[in-house]
């Protein structure tokens, strides 16, 4: 059945899920106050990299099944269920999320309301959010009109955005009314047709299913992470480590990588924004190991340095570092608070002379530090380098011939700070190999 949907918020998220409901069978409209934006997309262009997306998002502007548009007015009159899709940063000077551009988005679309609807929030929120937007919502549109409010938590992974939207593994709506549940479920016929799994809940635990999830990732990526310090200072291998206790079922694998760390605009932002609420609520305690989550991956990244000086010989003033990868993490060019990019900047900021090359995001990277050099493939960020560092995990990367890449360089020697290359195959081509966690 085809639903009337209005995406209020056409950034990385909101983009994502309007080409999405589109390719569900739904009539799209997505709304932005970025005029600029919202006149790329109507051209059916992304101004970002996702995989998948961009045929998606032109294939259906082209059909008319998704349009964009400045007016909350037009998605007011047009839509039967509107998706809030406006983002929560961290708020300056706190951990805390800042949620005004959110509210203000509610506010506008509650006033431009003419016809019965509901409002679902996908944004990522501290709990109680919800519901204090529901009353909001309550009493700025108009009287006996018939709107309700939802929330259904996006669990996207960066890369992977246009499967985790179309197949995802499961969906979460937090409702107050069997209205709003008979809604969502016709939103989502063809994902619950083939099985996912479809969890109804009230307001509060939609909320904290999305910070409970992204903090136990976070969790799990700086335990690894811990157990490389240790294995650091002790000879053992963190890579064989991490395979030994994922083999436990009550484990996984999964997220077992150590390395730099997490980054990326969610992850650290949301866990901060999780323990600032424990705050207000009174609960701080409770999450106050996730302070320790974050230093640990803080230190990471201090760690990659420490190798990078080492490496040198005590000191990089003067020397020539290739840093291979910008982005936060493969098959994305995000460049928020990524570790990659932070190593390369405190390398800058010791003397060293740095060239970065990342397949996607040397364009995100040049605007973040714009002091940094930048080369256009692998070969010109290593030619001439004493030092080549492997940051972000591409296959380019993987891939690379390290007989090839020798011929290029000053000096053989490689860091990795992401333990995906394969430490035999590079000693043999006689480099220095050390990767964090690793003998």
């Amino acid at each position: 059945m085809s639903a009337h949907i209005s995406v209020i918020g056409a950034g990385y998220l909101g983009a994502t899920h309007a080409a999405c409901m589109a390719e569900l069978g739904h009539e799209v409209l997505g709304v932005d106050v970025d005029a600029e934006k919202v006149a790329v997309l109507s051209t059916g262009q992304v101004s970002f990299y996702e995989p998948g997306l961009q045929d998606l998002l032109s294939r259906h502007v082209a059909s008319g099944r998704l349009r964009f548009t400045t007016s909350v007015a037009e998605a007011g009159a047009f839509a039967d269920v509107h998706f809030l899709c406006v983002g929560t940063p961290q708020r300056h000077g706190g951990y805390a999320a800042d949620l005004r551009p959110l509210e203000g988005a509610l506010n506008e679309l509650a006033r431009h309301l003419t016809r019965p609807a509901l409002v679902v929030g996908k944004s990522t929120v501290p709990v109680g959010t919800a519901e204090r937007l529901s009353a909001r919502l309550g009493e700025l549109a108009p009287v006996g009109l018939g709107v309700d409010l939802a929330w259904n938590p996006e669990f996207l992974r960066e890369g992977n955005a246009v499967a985790d939207t179309l197949r995802p593994d499961r969906l979460v709506a937090g409702v107050q009314s069997p209205r709003a549940e008979q809604m969502l479920r016709e939103v989502y016929a063809s994902p619950l047709a083939e099985g996912v799994p479809f969890v109804v809940t009230d307001l509060a635990t939609a909320e904290l299913t999305k910070v409970a999830a992204n903090s136990f990732v976070a969790m799990k990526v700086s335990f690894i992470n811990a157990m490389a310090e240790l294995c650091e200072v002790t000879g053992a291998d963190v890579v064989t480590l991490a395979d030994a206790i994922g083999y436990d079922p009550r484990i996984g694998r999964r997220h077992l990588n150590a390395g730099l760390g997490f980054g990326g605009g969610c992850l650290p932002k949301d866990i901060r924004a999780f323990m600032a609420r424990a705050g207000e609520l009174g609960v701080d305690q409770a999450l106050t190991f996730l302070r320790e989550v974050d230093a640990i991956n803080m230190r990471r990244r201090h760690r990659m340095v420490d190798l990078a000086r080492e490496e040198c010989d005590g000191d990089v003033l003067g020397k020539r570092v290739g840093v291979l990868g910008a982005a936060f993490k493969p098959r994305s060019d995000d460049v928020r608070d990524s570790p990659a990019l932070n190593v390369a900047a405190q390398l800058q900021l010791q003397g060293a002379h740095v060239t970065v090359y990342d397949p996607r995001a040397n364009a995100n990277a040049q605007r973040l530090f714009p002091t940094l050099q930048y080369a256009g493939d692998v070969a010109g960020a290593v030619r001439d380098a004493d030092l080549v560092l492997h940051l972000t995990e591409w296959d380019e990367f993987r891939n690379l011939d390290p007989e090839v890449v020798g011929d290029l360089v000053a000096k053989r020697r490689m860091l990795d700070g992401r333990n995906a290359l394969d430490p035999d195959r590079w000693r043999a081509a006689g480099w220095s190999y050390r990767a964090l966690g690793r003998p």
